[in-house]
């Protein structure tokens, strides 16, 4: 027999929505295979002379524009293309040569530190692992992956704001942060595209699938896209 009601509400259980589900392999290869297809050879948009300085450009790009970084750091590597020269110019300097970049005070210490560290445990070489490149002032591991991806040829996958949205709309590698999306994409992009699969989703994800207006009707990959951000039936 059933207990009498007490007048009590009871509570509901809600179940918490699915989280969605990654593609198979065969629709991730053909996402790749059309973004390959369309730039066979993608670059970066940061300007840099060698690892060093794409080390500093990509440091100073927290938070910022490639574009806005590049005017600022075009008379930067002018002047100072080697840890030495860098440390040479001073903090001062160095702060005011990037001002216009959002955080140019921080930036600019942790430029100044970086070059101390460069020069007094790597012997003014840029390290080629991600351990000693997080050790590094002002370098987390999406920095940390673009240089071992650009500046040495390892496969890599820096997820920024871009990629972060690109491989959750395209369901290449769900996740809730960006370490979960970087793991993902790891395992599901085949190897063959892993050298330039990070470039590839920045520039869709900059050019074609922004964050509020996705340009969905110029998409090389609308017709595989299921986004509820999608734009066009």
């Amino acid at each position: 027999m059933s207990p009498p009601n007490s007048g009590k509400t009871r509570a509901v259980a809600r179940r918490k929505p699915a989280a969605p589900k990654a593609r198979n392999a065969a629709e991730i290869r053909e996402i790749f295979t059309r973004f390959r297809t369309a730039r066979p050879e993608p670059k970066g948009e940061l300007d840099y002379v060698n690892a060093f300085t794409l080390l500093v450009a990509v440091l100073l790009s927290a938070q910022a524009t490639d574009v806005g970084v590049n005017k600022a750091t075009k008379r930067l590597f002018e002047l100072a293309d080697t840890p030495e020269k860098m440390l040479a110019l001073g903090e001062d300097q160095v702060r005011e040569l990037v001002k216009t970049i959002g955080l140019y005070r921080t930036k600019a210490k942790n430029v100044i530190a970086l070059c101390e560290r460069l020069i007094a445990e790597f012997g003014s070489a840029v390290p080629t692992s991600r351990e000693a490149l997080e050790s590094l002032p002002g370098v987390g591991r999406k920095t940390a992956n673009v240089v071992l991806n650009i500046a040495f040829g390892e496969i890599t996958h820096a997820v920024d704001t871009h990629v972060f949205r690109v491989a959750n709309r395209l369901r290449i590698a769900p996740g809730k942060n960006v370490l979960q999306v970087e793991l993902g994409l790891e395992k599901a992009i085949p190897a063959e595209f892993g050298r330039h699969a990070h470039h590839w989703l920045i520039l869709h994800g900059r050019y074609t699938c922004k964050a509020l207006r996705p340009a969905c009707e110029s998409c090389i990959v609308a017709d595989l896209c299921d986004s509820a951000d999608k734009r066009i039936a």
